[in-house]
């Protein structure tokens, strides 16, 4: 072999050492690498991905809790739970979701009304979780749907707690109702930590009424199970678990018999009643018509339910007793006469000829009463309604006097009610006006605006809830309680009770002696003036009053009831308390698009405080008729007048 051969072979086996030298400093460089990341991994990376290991072969399950109970004072159940199956599809499991109903309805009934509310349900959700297409399977639908579940990939029967109001409509808008978690309750959860992790698993939350103001009371705490899976992620064993607390025991301040008369004492006719206990603000029933079936919420109320319902011209979902607002005509002219007193624009004695109207700046306010009532003093005034009394008060006083003697009665103010929605209603003033109107032609107080304002009427609105607190607050001599509708919460841990205890919020100072008239002129309302039809034979003292309050404006023409469209008809108002000496309580009714109060809204007093006085329950509420003619001027003195304002 040459040289030159010799010298290239070597060559090539240097070439051949580096490349394997090379080779095998990247295998071992490899090797310290995978050796390091191993060592990364297993030692110093240890716990972490040890629990991450856990995490995938154990599994936390909520167990969400039962929902606490709401019963009325006596201990009748307003709304409870019960247990049943509901067959329910998860959305994002299934690949042709029509079909599947389909085929799943050739198994168990689906009605047409499960198909849209599922459909509502499928369009708020996020198409991951669960949803029912059918709710309350009996025992054989269960089993007819587990023979085929193979067929249904994505569905299952599921055992849920239902939400159930046994009484159906009654106190419908007092208790509220639950419904499905949406996006916008998602959010919120989402955003508060307290809350994150206690509604897992939770289907439902409060949504309206006592369900919605004490949510957290009646929710719960949220429980889990640790639960071991396999590779498919079927449940293996349980390793792990943490009872879930029910929801709290609400015991509320009504009662449900006398919200049940009341209601029914209303037959198909709109308005709302609240009664108080004046001597510590509990709300013995709260009454708005008509009401509506918190029932059909629960599993998500299907479109064309919603539609009636939020469509309806009765607009039974509004909370009259807290949210409608009204002018409370003659209802407010005992409280006019107390400022009087208390201001001293009036004495008890003062009296005049009435000649049944009133002029002011070339304008004329007529009473009801043509030819007027006669000698006219203060009691007379309440007694018999008479309306020319309070327009001239109410210009000898001024407008910011009488708005600043009001307002401490809750006139125009949140009653502080433990129910979500609350409306102000108007107690007028210059300063209500100036911020109320954009015309500046009409921020301005006129004279002529404060003559109505005597008579409840004018600018004046108010939520019956807020009659009924001012009557209780008069009849309590000054003394308030805010109106509360819980009377205890009962720790489902513990069973301890915690009361609401009724600890006064303020006191109005009062002159005994002027309270008392006033009292007594109310009294002599229900014995010999307007209410005395309706609470003849008694047997019991009460005092009270009526109103009737117009709902649009007269422009020099007589009110016509048969001639005016049913929904611009006077409104009744009746207020009153009971007994006289001492009142144990206090309520405030209205009665829409009627008529006068001691004909239709006083008969339905009678009813509530007969029950309350005396427990006597009518076999059958008398319903509430029309008259031939309502205006009748054989009648006493019924209502508020329908002033004429002549140019």
């Amino acid at each position: 072999m040459s040289r030159m051969e010799l010298r290239n072979d070597q060559r090539e086996r240097n070439h051949f050492h580096w490349r394997l030298v090379t080779a095998l400093g990247i295998v071992l460089l490899a090797m310290c690498v995978l050796l390091g990341r191993f060592f990364y991994l297993q030692v110093i990376q240890h716990e972490l991905y040890q629990t991450r290991a856990e995490d995938n072969r154990i599994k936390p399950m909520p167990i969400p809790p039962s929902r606490g109970i709401i019963t009325d004072r006596n201990g009748v159940e307003l709304a409870r739970n019960y247990s049943a199956y509901t067959l329910e599809i998860t959305p994002s499991k299934v690949s042709n979701l029509d079909k599947a109903i389909d085929d799943l309805a050739s198994v168990v009934e689906i009605t047409p009304k499960d198909r849209r509310r599922f459909k509502k349900l499928l369009d708020e959700s996020k198409n991951f979780e669960s949803l029912p297409i059918k709710n309350r399977l009996t025992d054989e639908e269960v089993a007819k749907f587990a023979a085929q579940s193979f067929r249904f990939p994505g569905i299952e029967v599921k055992a849920r707690l239902f939400r159930q109001y046994p009484g159906g409509e009654s106190a419908s808008h007092l208790i509220g109702y639950i419904g499905r978690i949406n996006d916008a309750d998602k959010k919120r959860i989402d955003e508060d930590e307290t809350l994150k992790d206690n509604y897992k698993g939770t289907d439902h939350i409060g949504k309206f009424g006592i369900e919605l103001q004490y949510e957290e009371a009646l929710h719960g705490k949220t429980g889990f199970e640790m639960v071991e899976v396999d590779v498919g992620n079927r449940a293996v064993r349980s390793l792990r678990k943490v009872k879930a607390v029910s929801g709290n025991k609400l015991v509320l301040t009504i009662d449900a018999k006398l919200q049940q008369l009341a209601e029914a004492a209303f037959g198909d006719h709109r308005g709302a009643l609240v009664a108080i206990d004046p001597s510590n603000g509990d709300v013995l029933a709260l009454v708005s018509r008509p009401g509506f079936d918190p029932n059909l919420f629960v599993d998500g109320i299907d479109p064309i339910s919603w539609r009636e319902l939020n469509d309806s011209a009765d607009r039974p979902l509004n909370n009259r007793a807290i949210q409608g607002t009204y002018a409370p005509g003659s209802t407010f002219k005992p409280f006019m006469a107390l400022a009087a007193l208390e201001t001293g624009k009036r004495t008890a004695q003062f009296g005049f000829n009435d000649p049944g109207f009133f002029v002011f700046a070339n304008h004329t306010w007529r009473d009801d009463k043509k030819g007027g009532h006669g000698w006219v003093d203060m009691k007379t005034s309440i007694v018999h309604s008479c309306d020319t009394y309070y327009y001239q008060l109410a210009m000898d006083m001024g407008i910011d006097n009488i708005a600043r003697f009001m307002a401490p009665f809750g006139f125009g103010q949140k009653s502080g009610v433990d129910l979500p929605g609350e409306k102000k209603g108007v107690l007028p003033s210059p300063e209500w006006k100036a911020k109320a109107f954009r015309d500046p032609r009409q921020k301005k107080w006129f004279g002529g605006d404060t003559p109505n304002i005597g008579i409840g009427q004018g600018f004046n609105t108010y939520t019956p809830i807020q009659l009924a607190q001012a009557m209780a607050i008069l009849s309590n001599n000054g003394l308030i309680f805010r109106p509360h509708l819980v009377k205890y919460i009962e720790d489902a841990a513990s069973g301890k009770r915690n009361y609401v205890a009724p600890q006064p919020v303020g006191k109005i100072e009062l002159k005994q002696s002027n309270v008392d008239f006033i009292k007594d002129s109310m009294v002599g309302v229900n014995v010999a003036g307007t209410g005395a039809r309706a609470f003849a034979n008694a047997g019991y003292v009460s005092g009270g009053k009526t109103g009737t309050a117009q709902v649009f404006s007269l422009k020099g023409e007589k009110y016509n009831a048969s001639k005016v469209a049913a929904h611009l008809k006077d409104n009744a108002w009746f207020i009153a308390f009971a007994p006289a000496d001492k009142p144990k309580i206090a309520l405030a009714l209205i009665v829409e698009n009627v008529g006068f109060g001691a004909e239709f809204a006083a008969p339905i007093a009678r009813r509530v405080l007969d029950y309350w006085m005396l427990g006597k329950l009518p076999a059958e509420p008398a319903p509430i008729e029309t008259p031939a003619n309502p205006y009748d001027a054989s009648d006493p003195d019924t209502a508020t007048p329908h002033p004429e304002q002549d140019q």
